[in-house]
């Protein structure tokens, strides 16, 4: 029964749970980049390179069974032509080149709030008296409590 309860503990604990929102979160982000790059960020690009639709570029290796050629790769796979889909290969690159970039700004500011946290202590402004051990200022050359004459280097 250790190694259930061991699992319970993980799965429990926060890995799993993390993990899952994280997948779940990445999906629906999937889904919006994708949006993006097929519906707003192509179409323009497509109208300034002379009303191209990205997704519709295909390259035809093997004709159908109805000989072609195909306006819309919708056309030649229903012809059942075997396709290379450059158009939507191009389409793909966009959304990971986005995705990345995304990524990229979320590490980049954790990082940044890390180096925050992880700032160098502050110097210090007092020190010990060598001699009575009381706490003097830094630049102190004489101990306020002894009276004794001390290094302002030390």
């Amino acid at each position: 029964m250790g190694m259930m309860k061991e699992f319970k503990e993980f799965a429990v604990k926060g890995n799993v749970v993390d993990m899952a929102v994280g997948i779940i979160i990445g999906a629906a982000f999937g889904t919006i980049v994708k949006s993006l790059v097929a519906d707003v960020i192509m179409p323009p690009i497509g109208l300034l390179l002379g009303n191209v639709d990205f997704s519709n570029l295909f390259v035809v290796l093997k004709q159908g069974a109805t000989a072609g050629p195909y306006p819309t790769l919708t056309d030649a796979t229903a012809a059942g032509a075997v396709t290379l889909n450059y158009g939507m290969f191009i389409n793909t690159v966009v959304s990971f080149i986005i995705v990345a970039f995304a990524v990229f700004m979320v590490i980049r500011n954790i990082n940044k709030l890390k180096r925050e946290k992880e700032a160098p202590p502050a110097a210090p402004t007092t020190r010990e008296c060598p001699h009575c051990l009381s706490t003097i200022p830094i630049k102190a050359k004489r101990c306020a409590h002894c009276t004794q004459a001390v290094d302002a280097a030390a």
